[in-house]
């Protein structure tokens, strides 16, 4: 809605769409009817709107079931080049575009666009991951190079979820997403205004278009022995990012490090810290607070005594049995038998791939020692 808003107060000329409207298994009519009441604001005022398909779009149902007004241009699995009614007097601008007609494409797509049309303004969408992207599969390769020799003013690029910008004689923008979804998808998230200016070059502008905005806030608990102190510096943290964020909401996962004599507290009363956190995120305002992760420790903890029985304890536990190949194997069988049991959009939850699994699992079982560890802590002293 914040797109199509933004669309109605600049008065554009045309919204451009770069694919992944949907994920792909997105079933929800619900979500259809608000994309399509969306759509009806700018057919009512006459801004057009060009759509282009992507790997998401091409797997989902409801992509192919949507009837648009005749202001809406969807491309298909064939390159097409569509000209923009603009008033007399001002130079023609054609877009170009072409979307993914299979969940997949490995190849250019660059050579199948039409070229360009001599006298306009010629402007390209494209669904691609460039020359590759951390966290995304390869689709439509190709390079800025590759892009700039097609001899367009202007590319709108879609897939990558990272903003990115060229300018110069031809801009190329991936513009990124308009809402972050998760701790991943971090920061500011936004669309690009573009203005065709009367010498025919491209002005960028980048406009904020996220309502929450997710952002890792890290608390240095480094020689704090008060818990008050604690929940002080967490405050601080938290009012620190929250000035700094440009969306309405700040969504926060905090991480609480350093050398402390909390630390086994922190362990044992996490829940209470988070509950302290979520009240003053609750008073901040706006501000909530996603997850609350430790990567405290003792100060001198090399240094204990090795007369503790809770040192030995956790000399065993880290040197022997989580680096032996029984308690390895043991949780890796676990693990996968609880995996086959969660529905397939929950499996990828520890690791997309079996590396990133077992570095998942090696550090809950750190992570699950040490909070055994903080309770048998608390009750050697009795608290």
């Amino acid at each position: 809605m914040r797109i199509v808003d933004l669309c109605l107060e600049e008065r554009v000329d045309a919204l451009l769409l770069a694919g992944d409207l949907y994920d792909g298994d997105q079933t929800s009519m619900k979500t259809a009817r608000f994309l399509a009441e969306q759509i009806r604001r700018l057919h009512q005022v006459g801004i057009r709107v060009f759509i282009i398909r992507g790997n998401h779009d091409a797997l989902s149902r409801i992509t192919k079931e949507l009837i648009f007004p005749d202001s809406v241009k969807v491309f298909g699995g064939r390159a097409e080049a569509v000209a923009v009614d603009r008033e007399a007097g001002h130079f023609p601008v054609a877009i170009h575009g072409l979307s993914f007609a299979q969940p997949h494409a490995p190849e250019s797509l660059i050579a199948k666009y039409k070229p360009v049309i001599a006298g306009s303004v010629n402007i390209g969408i494209m669904h691609t991951s460039l020359a590759g992207a951390p966290g995304h599969d390869p689709y439509a390769p190709c390079s800025l190079a590759d892009l700039r020799a097609v001899g367009f003013q202007y590319w709108a690029l879609g897939h990558v979820h990272k903003r990115s910008i060229v300018e110069g004689a031809c801009a190329i923008v991936m513009p990124g997403m308009p809402q972050g979804r998760d701790i991943n998808e971090s920061g500011a998230k936004s669309v690009t205004l573009v203005t065709i200016r009367d010498d025919r070059s491209i002005h960028i502008e980048e406009r904020a278009t996220s309502i929450a905005q997710f952002e890792r806030v890290s608390v240095d608990a480094t020689g704090l022995d008060d818990w008050r102190d604690l929940i002080a510096a967490v405050t601080r943290a938290l009012e620190q990012t929250r000035h700094s964020v440009v969306s309405e909401h700040l969504v926060a996962r905090l991480r609480v490090t350093g050398a402390t004599p909390l630390s086994w507290r922190i362990r044992r009363d996490l829940d209470l810290l988070k509950a302290e956190a979520d009240d003053r995120g609750s008073l901040i305002g706006a501000c909530w607070i996603e997850k609350l992760e430790v990567a405290t420790h003792s100060p001198g903890e090399n240094a204990e005594s090795p007369a503790d029985p809770l040192v030995e304890l956790r000399r065993l536990i880290q040197e022997e049995v989580l680096q032996s190949e029984t308690f390895q194997t043991d949780i890796l069988t676990i693990a996968e038998e609880l995996r086959a049991q969660l529905p397939q959009e929950c499996r990828d939850s520890l690791g997309s791939d079996e590396t990133a699994f077992k570095t998942g699992l090696a550090l809950l079982a750190r992570e699950g020692a040490e909070d055994i560890l903080a309770k048998l802590h608390a009750s050697e002293e009795g608290v």
